[in-house]
């Protein structure tokens, strides 16, 4: 019993300073690439990589528009990619690993195809 325990305990101090380890690398992690190009008009773009697998590109004009593209890992090592564009129609990502709402049920549809064929009438109250 002893034994095992102690092997759990060394497992387990094992699997921390690994954890640590892997926790130091990212916080180590540099700028490889970056451009930055600002105009006069309010135009700019800009782009970098890091050292630990994060690119990310951006062009726009300043408080009007905006549209770009970040890669890089989530914690479970799944590449994410991720595309946007700002504009007045507000903040709109796209990626594969963003949620989607589940489909409109069938019943909701016939309902908004009868409410669109058959317009309210307004009705007269009567004094």
């Amino acid at each position: 019993m002893y034994k095992t325990l102690l092997v759990l305990v060394a497992l387990c101090f094992i699997a921390s300073s690994n954890a640590a380890a892997a926790a130091a690398d990212e916080s180590q992690a540099v700028i490889t690439k970056y451009t930055s190009d600002l105009q006069y008009d309010g135009s700019y773009s800009y782009e970098y990589e890091t050292s630990n697998n994060i690119a990310a590109k951006e062009q726009g004009v300043g408080g009007a528009y905006a549209s770009g593209v970040v890669d890089y890992s989530a914690p479970n090592g799944e590449p994410i990619h991720l595309e946007y564009t700002a504009d007045e129609n507000g903040y709109q990502p796209r990626g594969d690993h963003l949620p989607t709402p589940p489909p409109i049920p069938d019943y909701i549809l016939r309902s908004l195809a009868y409410i669109e064929a058959h317009p309210f009438a307004r009705i007269q109250l009567q004094k």
